[in-house]
């Protein structure tokens, strides 16, 4: 038994005062009251001269201290420790992303979630089941259904917090079919509500309890990092970044931007209240390194307070251009970094030994193999069925895809385009209202980007946005470009390198120094490594190959650490942080009623006396 209110046994000290009362001699006064059973003994009585007499066995004493001790009893508000709710099944998913490592909670937002989530599994029943979900960028099932508290301390006490971001998608789903067609089933969240979109549950009624994890958002992270090639130099590079302050108040810090470890330049930054402060930094490059940016702030969250980029020396990419002709076209491409353009009228067997093929309005005798850029023409493998619209009007396009960066569609007419279905291999870039008008995607190892329209029969080449997009898709086709991307990885997400020779172990270290050795099918051409929750630098060695590669979280909705209120399904369904607590099952009415049951019993043996 506990008590919500233990000052209230201060009031204790009164019982003696009420024994002195006994103990005093009194006038009698005459006066009328509804029982007089207990009080004949005293009419009775003359007056003493003395101011004290001795204590005697009485009734009365006896009945007034035991109302006091529970009046007293129930101010204190025991209660036994239990479970409000009455469910038979509870799924506990503790939010295991960066922003529980936050520490406007002491120790932590996510030693303070899994020591919440402890107390629960204290007050499960004998009969009742529990399951344990650890989410972050993966959901993993630490424990399944058991009664077994023994079983669930150690599940709970296994998990630990990543720097990847929230997919609480997953979790809820997972949840949702652990609990379908149970109304005696509860899903508990411990988070802090950084969990992104949740509006495909809107509808499916989950019984969700929201823990709320958290007090304040006191943060300045890094959100966004690249390294490219200087377009004014190319013996330098540019380190594109930018810091955001999701704190209330103005912040000031610095900037660190280093290579290899070496500090290469520190700029001093103030933001205000919710800004994001875009920064460009150049440095020159002579060999092949690794570009970090840290932050110097104080703040509640240290996994976005650095970033890392592997930076490659840029390589000439080799381009083959097979077109009757297009001057717009060679010139833009010829203007990209690196570029080394050859230009034919049919690419047949010449495409050999190129790192890209463009083929502009010229259906070619041999489909090259490799990455392909397809203008107004299409092989009949990519699509079900090809029809041609006149006049098509650019109505949407996705400027957030790296090969729409800076490219708008403002003031382009188009004559006519080939008409087509999205297949499933790509996405649509740009759409008319008939067709897409720009797909690009992967179709086996090969990467399409496709233009349904030629570009001479429209006023496109006479755009900026036209060199813009050539550039965008050059190095979004180069396959070193495709090389450097796989060892930039998002925390979570999985690393994937082609092995160029069998190996029967690789080792690899993390960012902490650990070693570990990781077996490998020797018949295997893909090493696959998924264990990337924690940001920094890992370093691969494969035989006598080593190869680096960066993890780093770069996620504005994680960084803002600001805890939610309510959880948002869709439009008109919210989740409110509960405010129900474990196990507060009070007793004082029950004390209250007995008290006044001793009140009632002296007037029933009074009148029973009497009648």
């Amino acid at each position: 038994m506990k008590f919500l209110a233990p000052y209230a046994f201060w009031f204790a000290a009164t019982i003696p005062v009420v024994v002195l009362f006994y103990l005093l001699k009194r006038k009698r006064v005459v006066k009328l009251v509804s029982s007089t059973l207990l009080w004949q003994k005293f009419l009775a009585e003359t007056q003493a001269n003395a101011p004290f007499q001795k204590l005697r066995h009485n009734w009365l004493l006896i009945l007034q201290i035991l109302l006091l001790l529970l009046a007293i009893f129930a101010l204190s508000r025991p209660y036994f420790a239990g479970d409000a709710a009455n469910a038979a099944l509870r799924v506990l998913i503790l939010d295991a992303s960066a922003s529980m490592q936050s520490t406007d909670v002491a120790p932590s937002r996510f030693e303070k979630a899994r020591g919440e989530a402890l107390k629960w599994v204290d007050s499960l029943k004998d009969h009742d089941q529990m399951i344990v979900l650890q989410a972050a960028a993966n959901t993993e099932v630490k424990q399944s259904a058991t009664s077994e508290k023994a079983a669930l301390r150690r599940a709970i006490e296994s998990t630990a917090a990543t720097d990847s971001p929230t997919r609480l998608k997953e979790a809820l789903k997972l949840a949702e079919t652990l609990t379908k067609d149970r109304s005696d089933a509860e899903i508990h969240l411990f988070s802090d509500g950084a969990v992104g979109d949740l509006s495909e549950f809107e509808n499916k009624g989950l019984n969700i309890v929201y823990h709320r994890i958290g007090e304040r958002a006191n943060n300045l992270g890094i959100i966004t990092l690249d390294a490219k090639a200087n377009p004014e130099d190319p013996g330098q590079r540019a380190i594109y970044t930018s810091v955001q302050n999701f704190s209330d108040g103005e912040q000031t810090t610095t900037l660190e931007l280093r290579f290899d470890g070496q500090v290469v330049e520190v700029r001093n930054l103030k933001l205000a209240p919710g800004a994001t402060s875009p920064q460009v930094f150049v440095a020159t490059q002579s060999r092949n390194g690794i570009f970090s940016v840290h932050l110097g702030a104080q703040d509640d969250l240290a996994s976005d307070n650095q970033a890392s980029v592997v930076s490659r020396l840029p390589q000439p990419i080799k381009i083959l251009l097979v077109t009757r002709g297009n001057r717009f076209l060679e010139r833009a491409l010829r203007g990209s970094a690196n570029a080394q353009v050859a230009v034919t009228q049919d690419s047949t067997d010449a495409a050999e030994g190129f790192d890209l093929v463009v083929l502009d309005d010229t259906l070619p005798t041999v489909w090259p193999a490799g990455n392909v850029l397809a203008i107004h023409v299409a092989n009949t493998n990519w699509f079900e069925g090809i029809s041609r619209v006149e006049n098509p009007a650019v109505v949407d396009w996705k400027n957030t895809h790296a090969l729409l960066r800076y490219v708008n569609f403002d003031n382009v007419h188009i004559s006519e385009s080939l008409a087509v279905k999205t297949p499933s291999w790509a996405i649509s870039l740009a759409d008319a209202q008939q067709s897409p008008l720009i797909l690009s995607g992967e179709l086996g190892k090969q990467k399409i980007v496709w233009v349904g329209f030629d570009t001479l029969q429209s006023t496109w080449p006479l755009r900026i946005s036209f060199p813009i997009f050539i550039a965008n898709a050059v190095d979004w086709l180069n396959p070193a470009s495709a090389r450097n991307n796989q060892l930039f990885v998002r925390a979570g997400e999985p690393f994937r390198l082609a092995l160029l020779e069998s190996a029967a172990s690789a080792e690899i270290t993390l960012p902490n120094g650990t070693k570990r050795t990781l077996q490998l099918d020797e018949k295997a051409r893909e090493l696959v490594f998924g264990e990337t929750t924690r940001q920094g630098i890992y370093r691969l060695k494969v035989g006598t190959n080593e190869t680096d590669f960066c993890v780093n979280l770069l996620d504005a909705a994680e960084s803002n650490i600001k805890p939610q209120s309510e959880l948002q399904f869709g439009k008109y369904v919210q989740g409110e942080a509960t405010t129900i607590k474990r196990a507060n099952m009070e007793m004082w009415r029950w004390i209250a009623v007995a008290a006044l049951a001793v009140l009632m019993f002296e007037w029933w043996y009074y009148h029973r006396r009497t009648a």
